[in-house]
């Protein structure tokens, strides 16, 4: 049994176990706050070439012509660099005893599930406590201006946080492990890190970050769908989890949102909860106008609500905790 177990985690050609065992690392330790106060964490040193090649590359005055081609080389070079140092890590910790395991505590570090639950959960006791301290807490997790959110926008924003990086921050990230490996989970998180630096449609990104957020787009499409199949799943267990709502919301509302992926996250777990989320937000001091995801559903959010959420993520992760396992399971029979 003992020897069948370290088959299992070490076996570098079976992602879906290594996967499982990244994703357990994950929940345990999380990002550990004083080893990444000695060392950086891989993200950081990503935005960090981000930026190094983004002083030389953006040319404000160029034609919006030469900005979509610079920002396009950016890109290119930052995934493929990215995706090229995965390669290289796996095959080295490959060729060691337990490389399977080594393999999986170096993707662990680029999955966000702990932190993420965390993040909210701590929303969720600042406002147990004020509406100010609350504010503090959803600052760290959305990009939307805090002082102008009252107790119910709080709310919302920190559940659509919790929808939308359950996608990007789990899912999207073992999905692309689980295709490509270390250097698939690198490149998408280049590709992530590049859509948050530089993918923003203002004056200074419109056109040098347009093929980021095309690229994010392509790469969160499919893991998008299947993070709506777990959120619709989970609801089936979850005490308070409205299925049905989940699966109507999501075919009526999910095309609507802004963004073609994180709607369907967002559509699928307000129609869960039996609320409404999106609608009409403030960022950078204006108004975006989006579509209410299950619009009939209620906006008076509280504490209560994101409670219900995190419960729901529970249960999701625990699901694709055992979808991991069971697929791992048959790929090792």
């Amino acid at each position: 049994m003992s020897t069948h177990f370290y088959h299992f985690v070490d076996n570098s050609f079976d992602p879906f176990a290594i996967a499982f065992v990244a994703l357990v690392i994950d929940l345990l330790i999380g990002d550990p706050k004083w080893l990444y106060r000695k060392i950086p964490h891989p993200v950081v040193l990503i935005g960090n070439f981000i930026s190094t090649l983004e002083k030389h590359l953006l040319l404000m005055r160029s034609s919006w012509i030469v900005q979509v081609v610079l920002g396009t080389a950016l890109v290119i070079v930052v995934v493929l660099i990215t995706g090229f140092l995965g390669g290289i890590i796996a095959s080295l910790l490959g060729s060691l005893p337990f490389g399977g395991i080594l393999i999986a505590v170096v993707a662990s570090t680029l999955i966000a599930c702990r932190g993420l639950y965390v993040a909210v959960r701590q929303v969720r006791d600042g406002l147990s406590i004020s509406l100010q301290k609350a504010r503090m807490a959803v600052r760290h997790i959305v990009g939307r201006d805090p002082d102008s959110l009252n107790e119910a926008a709080v709310c919302r924003a920190s559940i659509e946080s919790l929808a939308e990086n359950f996608l990007d921050g789990t899912v999207a990230p073992l999905f692309w492990f689980v295709v490509l490996g270390l250097p698939g989970l690198f490149a998408y998180k280049a590709i992530n890190t590049l859509d948050s630096m530089i993918g923003h449609r203002n004056d200074r990104y419109e056109y040098f970050g347009k093929f980021a957020a095309r690229l994010d787009d392509v790469a969160n499409y499919i893991p998008a769908r299947l993070t709506t199949v777990i959120i619709i799943f989970g609801a089936v267990f979850a005490r308070k989890g409205d299925v049905r709502g989940a699966i109507n919301a999501t075919l009526a509302d999910a095309g609507k949102h802004k963004s073609v992926n994180a709607g369907w996250a967002e559509a699928a777990m307000a129609g869960a909860l039996g609320i409404a989320l999106a609608g009409p937000r403030q960022y950078e001091g204006k108004v975006t106008t989006d579509h209410w995801m299950n619009e009939g559903g209620r906006k008076d959010c509280t504490l209560h609500d994101i409670s219900a959420a995190l419960a729901l993520y529970r249960i999701c992760v625990m699901g694709l905790l055992a979808g991991l396992i069971v697929i791992a399971s048959l790929v090792t029979l």
